[in-house]
């Protein structure tokens, strides 16, 4: 009768729910969005590393590379690697869309970086305005020491002419605000991403280019075919931006961070969207789906801008919920729900490893044990399985949700801090990912969600175990018959 009951929701699962998140999975926009910020992560990992150079947590040692000028270096290569992830991002994922349609990609990828360029204001706010008043920032020198006071700063600029105190305090225009390069562009970048892709390759659909002589160079021919498609795209950008320019004195990546990206950031950085994630994660997989994918897909748009916000707040020593940090970033999604595999399989690999029966879980076990240290649990998954398996599903589905909402928590009331925003690779062991991503406190956090792992799966496993154990003498006595 239960077996009844599982094939049941099994079936229902399956025919009813999967194909159409599969479906949606599979369009091209989300497939141009999950394959085009791959591009993206090699800048992410690496700048994260200059993130921590310039930062390094040890007091002593921080103030030594401070003082030496080397901070500025390392936050130079910081800005211009992650922190202007949404341009790796709105290229990757326009590169990505044409590329899938079986055109030329490259011209498709610049043209959408500079249809994200012409929608955003060329201005930034007077570092002046800033730096004046008790909460000002002050004039600081190349190390990052205040050289003048805020309070000093205002009283020294009260005392020039009303017109040049205006001239000072005015915008600086003709720049590029990296503001909106970074992760506050983010949602912006993946809908120009995706927008761009979606409009060249229906352009070049419908015939809409210069078509050369055979006997022209294919490397010049492949410019001219993207010109038509490029001009009317870049055209369309600028008078998009003319509108919310006259309209609102606004721009797109302004008006999309307030409406879009700000309440969705927060809907993902909220206990229910962790929770939430962390029961997709291993429902997925338990039909036979990879989870991951899915989830990284559909969250990673919002879980790197908050990566992103944690980074800065960090690099600023500012890093505390108070001061709006974000507790889900990606990297609570890569290093803690799905640390050690999707499911926190751990405490089944220690289960195998110390005290199972059955020659089938000792020896998938020990197949396991490496690709597990390194957060890759496809053996288990699979081989041992655990896709459809009843009698780990409920371990499977639950220690996530146990570390989600524990670690939401410890982190939200200030027991350990949040995460700095360092991109350790989803590939990195647990403790090491979590020294790297919060300090020796986020490490010892990680080994305890690893206990937490070993107490839910146990008695399930031992079950399971049992079950394989009585199976495998059976099969033994029935030869031993024959």
């Amino acid at each position: 009768m239960e077996n009844q009951k599982q094939s049941a929701v099994g079936k229902f699962v399956s025919e009813k729910i999967l194909p159409p998140i599969m479906k949606f999975v599979n369009t091209r926009p989300v497939r141009a969005l999950q394959d085009g910020m791959v591009y993206a992560l090699p800048f992410i990992i690496i700048g994260s590393i200059f993130l921590i150079l310039s930062n390094v947590p040890i007091p002593a040692v921080a103030a030594a590379i401070k003082a030496s000028g080397w901070a500025a270096f390392f936050n130079q290569a910081y800005t211009m690697s992650f922190g202007i992830l949404s341009v790796w991002a709105v290229v990757g994922i326009a590169y990505v869309y044409v590329r899938n349609e079986g055109y030329e990609a490259l011209p498709a990828g610049l043209t959408a970086l500079a249809s994200f360029l012409i929608l955003q204001m060329l201005q930034i706010s007077s570092p002046l305005v800033g730096a004046m008043g008790k909460a000002g920032t002050g004039i600081t020198n190349a190390a990052g020491n205040v050289v003048m006071s805020g309070s000093a700063v205002a009283e020294n600029v009260d005392k020039l002419p009303k017109a040049l105190q205006g001239f000072l305090s005015a915008p600086v225009s003709g720049v590029i605000n990296i503001t909106w390069l970074g992760g506050q562009g983010m949602v912006a970048a993946i809908i120009v991403g995706i927008l761009v892709g979606w409009g060249y390759t229906s352009m070049l659909k419908a015939g809409w280019k210069i078509t050369l002589p055979e006997q022209v160079p294919a490397n010049v021919a492949n410019q001219f075919t993207a010109m038509i498609p490029s001009g009317v795209i870049l055209i369309v950008s600028m008078l998009i931006y003319a509108g919310f320019k006259g309209l609102g004195n606004t721009d797109v990546l302004q008006f999309i961070y307030k409406v879009l990206q700000t309440p969705l950031q927060g809907l993902s950085d909220s206990l229910g969207g962790a929770l939430i994630i962390g029961f997709l994660v291993p429902f997925f997989w338990f039909f036979g789906v990879h989870g991951g994918l899915i989830m990284g897909a559909i969250t990673s748009g919002l879980l790197i801008p908050n990566t992103f916000d944690n980074a800065n707040l960090f690099k600023a020593g500012q890093l505390t919920i108070a001061n709006g940090a974000h507790v889900v970033t990606n990297e609570f999604y890569n290093n803690f729900i799905n640390l050690t595999g999707s499911g926190i399989t751990i405490g089944l690999v220690v289960f195998t490893l110390v005290a199972a029966k059955s020659v089938q879980l000792k020896t998938i076990g020990k197949v396991e044990f490496i690709p597990g240290l390194f957060n890759i649990n496809e053996p288990f998954l699979f081989g041992l399985p655990l896709v459809m398996n009843p009698f780990l599903a409920i371990p499977f589905f639950l220690t996530p949700v146990i570390v989600a909402l524990s670690t939401y928590l410890v982190i939200y009331f200030g027991i350990i801090p949040p995460l700095n925003g360092f991109a350790a690779p989803w590939t990195t062991p647990a403790i090491i990912s979590g020294f790297l991503i919060g300090g020796w406190k986020m490490a010892l956090w990680q080994a305890i969600t690893l206990l937490m792992s070993v107490g839910i799966y146990w008695p399930f496993a031992k079950k399971y175990d049992q079950v394989l154990l009585a199976q495998e003498l059976e099969k033994e006595q029935e030869e031993a018959n024959k």
